[in-house]
């Protein structure tokens, strides 16, 4: 199994909405309330890029989910396993992990996250069922995707294209809805 460099990391990749509430829905519902306090990505010191191969970390008040993307549908979600301050090490590249690089992370950092989603793709092409993990902040988002066999991040709200299936959501005063429900 390819570790993608990362030290002890296994990717365990699922495929579809069903696979991934299954094996990871609770927790996911777990994270509502949660601060988001630190998210980690893999940067190319040599190109001075984002190297969208390597899976995105999201530390939420020392829960990590570890979200990767590799061919059309799989995802790899795991938990606490990636430690950042150890190198990733690919040969042929010179990789770094990186705290918040883009500025629409650094806006997020320190926020308690609403609501953890699984936005599927209902689009009649053959991404159809490929689903995306989306936290919800109180003001604003930040998606991982499947961007065609790496990562991709993005910051809007859901396309016309994509179904949302929320988690537990958390509404100002500490109320929780269930999946949906009160």
């Amino acid at each position: 199994m390819f570790d993608f460099g990362i030290a002890g990391y296994q990717p365990a990749w699922l495929d579809g909405r069903s696979d991934v509430v299954q094996e990871h829905g609770h927790r996911l519902r777990g994270l509502a309330g949660r601060t988001l306090t630190r998210v980690w990505m893999v940067w190319d010191l040599r190109d001075g890029e984002w190297f969208s191969d390597c899976p995105v970390l999201f530390d939420f008040d020392g829960q990590q989910v570890e979200i990767n993307y590799q061919k059309l549908g799989d995802l790899s979600l795991t938990w606490n396993m990636i430690d950042p301050t150890y190198p990733v090490r690919w040969p042929g590249f010179d990789l770094q992990w990186r705290p918040e690089p883009f500025p629409g992370l650094q806006a997020l950092r320190g926020l308690r996250l609403r609501a953890a989603e699984l936005l599927e793709w209902t689009g009649e092409d053959v991404a159809q069922g490929n689903v995306d993990i989306s936290f919800v902040f109180e003001t604003g988002r930040v998606t991982v995707f499947n961007a065609l066999d790496e990562n991709g991040v993005s910051f809007g709200p859901p396309g016309p294209s994509q179904r949302s299936h929320p988690f537990h959501v958390l509404l100002p005063g500490g109320k929780v809805v269930v999946d949906g429900a009160p």
